[in-house]
C-alpha cells in the first residue's frame, strides 16, 4: 500500500497494522488481495480502498472480521474504519443482494507461494487472458456459477469436486474455466492446470490410439492437478471416448483432484450410462442464465470503457434491450456501433445505433451453418469455399477468411475449436487473432466495416 502521505503520529500505527495484517494472511492472499487495498486516513476513520466491487466484497467475507479485530488492535476504540470500493463492479451493485456465500466445510490456509516449487509443463494449458474472475460481470443470471467457481479456485479439490456449470452459448462458462485456470496459476504455481475442449480431449485421444501411444494420453490427462473440460456434451454417443473419460474422471476425483465441466444442457439431460451421469452430479451442479437487462447494461458499459467515442445511457438500454440472450452478440452489437462512428467521425446517438442494428432480430428460415457463413464470405470477396479452407495466406484470401470466422463467431454457437476445425483444421489461437484483427479493422476501414455489416444483414435474414 503506498500512494498516501500519513500524519507521522498514526504513520507508525499504520506502519503496525499492516504488518500484523500481512503476517496473518498468506504471501499469495496478500499480494493478489489484501494488499491492493488502499488507505485514507483521516483524524478519526481509516479508508480501505478497494479497486473494485467485487474486490471489496471478497476481502470483506474472506477476511472483514479479522481486518476489524486488527484494526482495534492497533488503533483502538477511538478510531474507526471502513471498507469501500473506487468503483463499482457491477452498476448498482450496492442495493443487490450479497451473492450466496459458498464457505466449504474444510478450510485450509492457502499454502505460501515461497514454500512451493513450481511444477512446468510445456504449455500444457493456453489460457486467454482476459478471461479472469475481474473481468467477469456478476448479476442475478450468474452470480451462483461465479461464486462457486472462486470457491473451487481457492481451494482445489476441496470445494465442490466435480463443479459443472451447464447454459447457452455465449453466456460465460468458459470465462469461469479460464478464470478458474489463471486463479490457480497464481495462488497455486506447484499445480498443473489444464484446459481443454471436449474436441481437443477427443483428438488427442485419436493420435494417440493412431501412434499407439495411449499411455501417453493416460499420463497427459490423470496426471494434471486441475481440468478444465469445456462443452463436454461433444463426447454424447461416441461410446469409446466416454470409456476414457470414465477412468480419467475415477483417476482424478480419487487422488482429490479437481475437475471443472462445463456443457449447454444438465447431466440428466445428456445420453450417456447412468454410472457416468451419476458423476457429473457429485459435487455441484449449477447453471448461467441469460442476462438480465441491469446485468446487460453492465457488460456495455464496461465495453464503452474504452471505446472511442462516449456511448449515451440511451444508447446502452437500447442494445441492453434489443440483445438479450447472449453476451457475445452483445458485445458484436456494442462493437459494430463503435466502429460505425470511428468511422463516418460521428458522435454515438440512438438514431445512428438504430441504423446500424436494424437487423437484429429479423431472423427466418433453419438456424445458419458454418458452411453457408463460408460460403457468403466466400462469394462475398470472389473466392471459392475450398480456397476459404485451404492453406494459402494470400491477400484478400486471409481478410475474407477472418472475416469468416468472425461471423461464425456472431452467427452460431460454435466454439473456438470448432469454427478453427470447419476453416480447414485451423487452430483456436488462429481464430482468437482473427476475431481480435476483424474487430480493429471494421473500426479503420470502411470497406471492411461496410462488407462485414451487410453480411451479417444478409445473413441474419436467412437464419433462424
Amino acid at each position: 500500500m503506498h500512494g498516501f502521505t500519513l500524519e507521522e503520529a498514526t504513520s507508525r500505527q499504520w506502519e503496525e497494522f499492516q504488518t500484523t495484517l500481512r503476517g496473518s494472511v498468506s504471501p499469495a492472499n496478500w499480494q493478489k488481495w489484501l494488499g491492493k487495498l488502499q488507505p485514507e486516513l483521516g483524524a478519526t476513520q481509516l479508508t480501505l480502498i478497494a479497486p473494485n466491487e467485487f474486490h471489496r466484497t471478497w476481502v470483506e467475507e474472506k477476511h472483514g472480521k479479522q481486518i476489524e479485530s486488527i484494526f482495534h488492535q492497533v488503533f483502538g476504540s477511538e478510531m474507526t474504519f471502513s471498507l469501500v470500493s473506487l468503483s463499482p463492479y457491477l452498476p448498482g451493485s450496492e442495493e443487490e443482494a450479497d451473492p450466496p456465500s459458498l464457505e466449504p466445510n474444510v478450510s485450509p490456509s492457502h499454502p505460501s507461494v515461497a514454500e512451493v516449487e513450481p511444477r512446468y509443463e510445456t504449455n500444457p494449458s493456453p489460457l486467454f487472458g482476459r478471461y479472469r474472475f475481474e473481468n467477469f460481470i456478476q448479476g442475478e443470471s450468474n452470480q451462483f456459477a461465479l461464486a462457486a467457481a472462486q470457491a473451487v479456485a481457492d481451494q482445489p479439490g476441496v470445494s465442490y469436486n466435480p463443479l459443472f456449470i451447464f447454459g447457452g452459448a455465449g453466456l460465460g462458462k468458459t470465462h469461469l474455466l479460464h478464470a478458474v485456470g489463471h486463479h490457480v496459476h497464481e495462488f497455486y504455481p506447484n499445480l498443473l492446470v489444464r484446459y481443454v475442449t471436449s474436441e481437443k480431449f477427443l483428438n488427442d485421444f485419436i493420435d494417440c490410439i493412431r501412434r499407439k501411444r495411449v499411455d501417453d494420453f493416460k499420463h497427459r490427462y490423470r496426471s494434471t492437478d486441475v481440468l478444465l473440460l469445456d462443452d463436454v456434451q461433444f463426447f454424447e454417443r461416441k461410446e469409446q471416448i466416454l470409456e476414457e473419460f470414465f477412468h480419467t474422471f475415477n483417476t482424478l476425483h480419487q487422488l482429490g483432484k479437481q475437475l471443472v465441466i462445463t456443457s449447454d444442457r444438465h447431466p440428466r439431460n445428456f445420453t450417456v450410462e447412468d454410472r457416468l451421469r451419476s458423476r457429473f452430479e457429485w459435487g455441484l451442479v449449477t447453471d448461467i442464465q441469460p442476462p438480465l437487462l441491469e446485468t446487460r447494461l453492465a457488460i456495455l458499459r464496461r465495453g464503452a470503457e474504452f471505446a472511442p467515442k462516449r456511448v449515451p445511457q440511451e444508447v446502452l438500454e437500447y442494445i441492453a434491450s434489443t440483445v438479450s440472450d447472449n453476451i457475445r452478440e452483445l458485445e458484436g452489437a456494442l462493437t459494430r456501433v463503435t466502429a460505425f462512428a470511428a468511422l463516418t467521425h460521428r458522435e454515438i446517438d440512438l438514431p445512428m445505433a438504430e441504423k446500424v442494428l436494424g437487423d437484429h432480430g429479423k431472423k427466418n428460415g433453419a438456424p445458419l451453418q458454418a458452411l453457408d457463413i463460408i460460403s457468403a464470405a466466400a462469394d462475398s470477396y470472389g473466392f471459392s469455399v475450398a480456397e476459404v479452407q485451404g492453406p494459402s495466406r494470400r491477400q484478400p484470401l486471409v481478410m475474407c477468411r477472418q472475416v469468416g470466422m468472425y461471423l461464425c463467431r456472431e452467427l452460431t454457437d460454435l466454439s473456438l475449436p470448432k469454427i478453427g476445425e470447419v476453416f480447414g483444421g485451423r487452430d483456436h489461437t488462429t481464430v482468437i487473432h482473427s476475431l481480435d484483427k476483424v474487430k480493429r479493422v471494421i473500426r479503420s476501414d470502411r470497406a471492411v466495416f461496410d462488407r462485414v455489416h451487410s453480411l451479417l444483414q444478409q445473413l441474419r435474414k436467412r437464419g433462424g
